[in-house]
């Protein structure tokens, strides 16, 4: 029979595994019921550890202050063909704004959307739009190459995909888009999102970016 703690890591294990998205210490304690959060956040690195030991394709990721379950990044690509594509507004915003500025820092792209950008790149990362790169204390992004495909663009340089988005959104070169269109067969869901307003302060020194449209 499973000890406490035991029991409290495997249920910790199935609330990041159901929940698809990065949550915080606070947000796993809500979601068992219980509140003191410490034994949590005990379990929670209890499971780190566990996987960091453990011959697997999943891995505990810290993603600012939250965590998450997810895939390592070697077995990303393998996926692919069975990972649907489908996205919602606010995150063809995100993908948007990756594509355009990158390289971009995850903590930039907290200032520009709100916190809820932890979510959307982990989404983004998960259907292999997106690469992510440690980078000090936060994450580098960048388009992958099944971007590029999946948008008809011919090249993967930054700078060509920054012009397509230009030529294909009808900007003025330097003004960044912040809607991208889908290719037919993942049109965006019809729920609508609002981004929370600033999140968290950035997690290492930028430069400032133009100013993006509502």
């Amino acid at each position: 029979m499973p000890s406490k703690l035991d029991d409290l890591v495997l249920r910790v294990e199935a609330i990041l595994f159901a929940s698809g998205k990065p949550l915080s210490v606070k947000e796993i304690t809500a979601a068992l019921g219980v509140s003191d959060f410490r034994p949590v956040q005990q379990a929670v690195r209890t499971l780190e550890r566990t996987y960091e030991n453990r011959q697997s394709a999943l891995e505990v990721r810290r993603v600012g202050d939250r965590y998450a379950l997810q895939l390592q990044e070697p077995y990303v690509p393998a996926v692919h063909s069975v990972t649907p594509v489908e996205m919602a507004p606010r995150t063809v915003k995100a993908l948007t704004l990756i594509a355009y500025h990158q390289p971009l820092l995850q903590s930039v792209l907290v200032r520009m959307i709100g916190d809820v950008a932890y979510e959307e790149v982990q989404h983004l990362r998960g259907i292999g739009l997106v690469r992510t790169e440690p980078k000090g204390s936060t994450l580098e992004l960048t388009t992958t190459r099944r971007f590029a495909e999946y948008f008809g663009i011919a090249s993967t340089r930054p700078e060509e995909i920054r012009r397509f988005l230009e030529q294909k959104l009808g900007v003025p070169p330097g003004a960044p888009p912040t809607t991208l269109e889908v290719p037919a067969g993942a049109a965006p869901t019809a729920e609508p999102t609002t981004d929370p307003g600033d999140g968290a302060p950035p997690e290492a020194p930028v430069a400032p970016l133009p100013p993006t449209a509502s």
